[in-house]
């Protein structure tokens, strides 16, 4: 079964986020380095990949809770997210400091 044009659509708008983020503005790629920006209330917004392991993902979940912080779930597992942020590793977690140009932390899907 292939992929909606109008899902397709978002993930690559949300990709294109992403880059701009990553040029213009601050971002933590990581569990560990989000888990510390969130305890500090530095990060905006957190990004977690679809594939992150269930106990990781409710952690990451109930600190942004506290910090007040939006979530989002990415569409793409964690090679797709480290891709889209210009990396040639994988990334569970991506924490937004500053969103930069980006529109990212305004539009939401």
């Amino acid at each position: 079964m292939a992929p909606s044009k109008k899902s397709k659509k978002t993930v690559e708008s949300m990709n294109s986020r992403i880059k701009l983020v990553m040029k213009s503005g601050k971002a933590i790629l990581g569990y560990k380095q989000g888990l510390k920006s969130l305890r500090t209330g530095k990060s905006k917004l957190v990004l977690i990949a679809s594939n992150c392991p269930p106990l990781r993902k409710s952690e990451v979940e109930y600190l942004a809770m506290l910090a007040k912080t939006q979530v989002h779930h990415y569409s793409g597992d964690n090679t797709e997210l480290g891709a889209a942020c210009g990396k040639l590793f994988n990334c569970s977690v991506m924490t937004i400091l500053d969103a930069g140009d980006s529109d990212i932390l305004s539009k939401q899907e």
